[in-house]
């Protein structure tokens, strides 16, 4: 729905504080919808600002970064060049990405979709809890839910969805013997998201709603047993030092949008969009093979296995999915995760799964009472 001026300028107000923390970036003068003044001259050669992902994060240091900062030159032979940073360093709160890509504020920029949660909980339909047991699940998943989600950037928020990163499987680390999901019962677990939150409650778990520089400190003072986060995050926090056990079924994985606000968009040269249309796909690929292998690779380096080669070994028990773990997983996000997600999200939203994500997965949501 487009914005009223009165709307714009309660955004900008919001907003304005932000700026000087993104003096990376700037900020566009312009109201959203108008379309960005041309220079006279444009400078050679034509540099883009980028707002990446996550810092410290292997998609983004050995994936994103180089493209932007190396591999466009190299491309557009020199002509186009970008800065990035991300966005956990850029002084952006993750929460108000959306908002500062549909002002202008950030032109071009990566966005969690679990940040969504609150305001747009329909988006983060894709990585519900439990949904996806598998990366080619997840793939067919998305694939499903891709169109809906980029006409609805592109209308309700004016903004260019370009591509769409994935993180590594987000499992169960714990303190103490896991046989299975059910041993969570009782459990005080660390949660990232809403969603993780009602898996972890249905299987009579508590779930404790923890930031991830968070983890370490809260399992040290014994606030949580167990810990939902990335195979070769958990890896790099040392958490094979501090858990015993790793359950395998991957709860989520963690989806990001990289975005364009509209106007700056189709300020570009027609040239550099048609390059980043061809590109950023190639990218985008190279993230989701990356994410497949850290999930792989954080497994065999949790469990000390000598096909570890990205992070360090340690000697934590692999608990397998066993066919209990299975149906408990179908069971919870049908009769739990998805009721939920409708309820926090609305009838609307029920409409949307039951046309994308619904028919893939079998699975159909009844609408919120």
């Amino acid at each position: 729905m487009p914005q009223t001026p009165a709307v714009i300028s309660r955004l900008r107000h919001r907003v304005a504080p932000l700026c000087a923390a993104l003096a990376f970036l700037g900020c566009l003068p312009q109201a959203v919808g108008q379309t960005a003044a041309t220079p006279a001259v444009a400078p050679v050669p034509y540099k883009l600002r980028i707002v990446g992902g996550l810092a410290s994060i292997n998609q983004y240091i050995r994936q994103e970064e180089p493209f932007w900062s190396k591999e466009l030159s190299r491309m557009s032979g020199g002509r186009f060049d970008a800065e990035i940073v991300p966005f956990d360093r850029a002084g952006v709160p993750g929460t108000e990405m959306l908002r500062l890509l549909q002002l202008g504020v950030v032109p071009f920029g990566t966005t969690l979709m679990s940040s969504f949660t609150a305001q747009y909980p329909e988006y983060t339909a894709p990585d519900l809890a439990g949904l996806n047991p598998d990366i080619a699940t997840l793939k067919s998943t998305l694939a499903a839910f891709r169109p809906y989600l980029e006409k609805s950037l592109r209308d309700q928020h004016g903004v260019e969805a370009l591509a769409v990163y994935v993180y590594p499987a987000q499992v169960v680390f714990c303190k103490k013997p896991l046989r299975g999901l059910a041993d969570l019962a009782g459990r005080r677990t660390r949660v990232s998201s809403s969603t993780q939150a009602d898996f972890v409650g249905a299987l009579g778990g508590i779930p404790v709603l923890t930031g991830f520089a968070q983890i370490v400190p809260s399992l040290t003072a014994g606030n949580t047993e167990c810990a939902i986060t990335g195979t070769m995050s958990g890896n790099t926090l040392g958490l094979p030092t501090m858990t015993s056990h790793v359950h395998a079924l991957p709860v989520t994985w963690g989806l990001a949008v990289f975005g364009a606000n509209q106007a700056a968009w189709e300020a570009l040269p027609p040239d550099l969009r048609a390059l980043l249309r061809r590109e950023l796909p190639r990218l985008e690929a190279a993230i989701w093979e990356e994410s497949e292998r850290e999930t792989s690779d954080g497994m065999a380096c949790n469990r000390g296995a000598p096909a570890c080669v990205g992070g360090r070994k340690g000697s934590m028990v692999v608990v397998p999915v066993s066919a209990q773990d299975e149906r408990s997983r179908q069971e919870i996000l049908a009769s739990t995760v998805l009721p939920r997600w409708v309820q926090r999200c609305g009838a609307r939203c029920a409409q949307v799964w039951n046309q994308t994500i619904g028919p893939v997965r079998g699975l159909v949501a009844a609408p919120a009472k």
